[in-house]
């Protein structure tokens, strides 16, 4: 097949075929927004006047959900409560095309993240989660061990809420079926990665595992050890403002960040590894998924919360697209297992 840059139009074709798994740990996203008019009498603070609410996909499942926007196809396998905003979680997916295979953990609350906006800016947000039983976390490692669908890429997204307990195991047998592997990171313990063919750190997670850098040659120094250590194939470090730089066994690819006015970097991670996991999939060279992946990010952090791109942002061509520049049927229906303690 023709290199990317040559005809991105068939590579945008050829990944509209590809199939990858995501696992990891979801929620719901939900937004309470309105408008600030007084300060409460009650105390400092100012009073919101909600007149909208929304609900959208988070973690994993926002994963799932760009990579699906962007015309491949993506299964999620998670863990959600026995509640309505597991149930809420299971009905966005399945209107947005994606299979979501989850376990019912009848003791486990469904993570939410509860943002409320005013004005377009985020005044306050409450978390509610808890970790995953021990007897969920064995139905999710029994029916991914199961899961026999020829996937070309399984990525893993951790937010370390608890459904990658088994993620080590999980790592050993996608790779066992030959399937590309991709995880974006969360805490300390990067061994239990060992083998995946890419991994996504931001700075401050890369940082807390290997140490401070002077340099970046220091920095390639100590990539080039950990990914040695634990069997990477390549590391591809987001740097925020900074852009993001590939490292493989030796090298180096930076590629510049886009100067963009920036309304929220809420999932713009999400996006990032999205579109590594696809392209990869679709055999892309990892020079130019990183680009892509790179020009994603940049229009993601330009939407307000948890966002997806179409194909044309992404993958269209034109004075920004990332080719140019160097540096059927009814959606389906989500199914859930009952995990049983």
């Amino acid at each position: 097949m023709t290199a990317w840059r040559d005809d991105p139009t068939a590579w945008a074709a050829t990944m509209a075929s590809r199939r990858v798994l995501v696992v990891g740990d979801s929620m719901l996203d939900r937004y309470w927004s309105g408008d600030v008019f007084r300060i409460s009498p009650e105390a400092p603070v100012p009073v919101v006047q909600v007149r909208r609410e929304e609900d959208r996909p988070g973690g994993a499942a926002n994963v799932a959900l760009n990579i699906r926007a962007l015309g491949a196809e993506a299964t999620l396998r998670s863990i959600v409560g026995d509640d309505a905003d597991g149930r809420r979680l299971g009905a966005l997916l399945s209107q947005a095309g994606v299979p979501a295979h989850m376990t019912i953990d009848e003791h486990l609350r469904t993570t939410l993240k509860l943002r409320v906006v005013a004005q377009s800016q985020q005044m306050l947000r409450a978390d509610f989660e808890q970790a995953p039983s021990a007897a969920a976390l064995d139905a999710l490692w029994q029916d991914f061990q199961l899961d026999l669908m020829p996937y070309h890429a399984v990525l893993f997204s951790d937010y370390a809420k608890g459904a990658l307990r088994d993620v080590g195991r999980m790592i050993g047998v996608a790779r066992a079926k030959g399937m590309k592997v991709l995880v974006d990171p969360k805490g300390r313990d990067f061994a239990r990665y060992r083998g995946a063919d890419v991994i996504t750190p931001n700075q401050a997670e890369l940082q807390a595992v290997v140490g401070p850098w002077s340099d970046e040659q220091d920095l390639q120094h100590k990539v080039d050890a950990l990914c040695e250590t634990f069997d990477f194939g390549a590391l591809l470090l987001t740097r925020s403002g900074e852009g993001m730089t590939l490292f493989e066994r030796g090298r180096a690819l930076y590629v510049a960040a886009q100067q963009v006015e920036i309304a929220d970097v809420t999932g713009a991670g999400d996006t990032v590894i999205a579109v590594m996991s696809m392209m990869v999939a679709a055999g892309v060279p990892l020079d130019d998924a990183v680009r892509v992946a790179n020009h994603a990010g940049g229009l993601a952090v330009t939407k307000f919360g948890t966002a997806s791109l179409s194909p044309a942002e992404v993958f269209g061509t034109g004075p920004a697209s990332p080719v140019q520049e160097p540096t059927g049927g009814p959606p389906p229906q989500a199914t859930a297992r009952r995990a049983v303690s």
